[in-house]
């Protein structure tokens, strides 16, 4: 069955979302829609991006991905196609797609004029109906030619030397748990046994495997699923407590004598 993710800042208050689903459906009632999220802050690309970038390449090769975040915002530039990892996204050109992975993507459209309409909801009028073309058999290049001005946001990255690595926080999660840009692979590279996590007034010299590993009330620190450094509070909200917020710095010091 044809697959297609959706992602939107919507919400599921109002009739954005089934109306962009019918018109999917209306083009092939047997597609497989699932929803990855409508709740993202209005306008919030960023927030967007990591949670598309976590998940995407969870679903199967081959899997279309429409991205409707700030589709009609100033900065977009036209409507795209790319694909990236063999997997195919139909979304705005307003940078989103480019903070989906470290690379290019292998292939770019710049989706032609024949395709797009006056309209005030461009990702019901425009992109559901390439998706669902897309996702029944059709190539992203049947829309459109070469996209020359891909539009490119820089995420922040974390700094390491040989004594420090030094990230910030790029999601605080419901629970008030917070997710830095420190990967683990770096950490593990440049790790010679005894360090240092600091963050807010707080410090750790040890890494956990969960939440649960330290008592209610306790800061823990761990890489997770994504291999990220998360950090909190166990069952409390570390963002609040601690006086963190998105882009707020964390340090991993290292200790080479010991």
């Amino acid at each position: 069955m044809a697959l297609v993710t959706f992602l939107s800042d919507f919400g599921n208050q109002d009739y954005y979302v089934p109306a962009v689903k019918a018109k999917m459906l209306a083009i092939n009632p047997q597609l497989n829609i699932i929803d990855i999220s409508h709740s993202i802050e209005s306008f919030d690309i960023a927030h967007a991006a990591f949670v598309l970038r976590s998940t995407f390449r969870d679903f199967p090769k081959g899997t279309v991905h429409l991205v409707a975040i700030n589709t009609s915002g100033t900065f977009t530039q036209g409507y795209i196609g790319i694909k990236l990892e063999e997997h195919i996204f139909i979304g705005p050109n307003n940078g989103i797609l480019s903070l989906l992975a470290d690379h290019e993507p292998g292939i770019m459209v710049q989706f032609a004029d024949i395709h797009l309409k006056d309209t005030t909801f461009p990702a019901k009028d425009i992109l559901a109906p390439i998706a669902a073309k897309v996702a029944s058999g059709a190539a992203i290049h049947d829309f459109g030619g070469p996209l020359t001005n891909f539009r490119k946001l820089m995420s922040r990255q974390a700094k390491a030397t040989r004594e420090q690595i030094i990230g910030h926080v790029i999601r605080v999660d419901r629970y008030g748990n917070l997710i830095t840009n420190i990967k683990k692979e770096v950490f593990e590279q440049l790790n010679p046994g005894s360090f240092t996590i600091e963050f807010g007034r707080e410090s750790l010299n040890k890494l956990d495997k969960g939440y649960e590993q330290v008592e209610p009330g306790d800061c823990f620190a761990f890489f997770n699923s994504l291999n990220l450094l998360e950090i909190g509070i166990n069952l409390g909200n570390g963002a609040e407590l601690l006086g963190l917020k998105l882009d707020s710095v964390v340090y991993v010091s290292f200790n080479s004598e010991a």
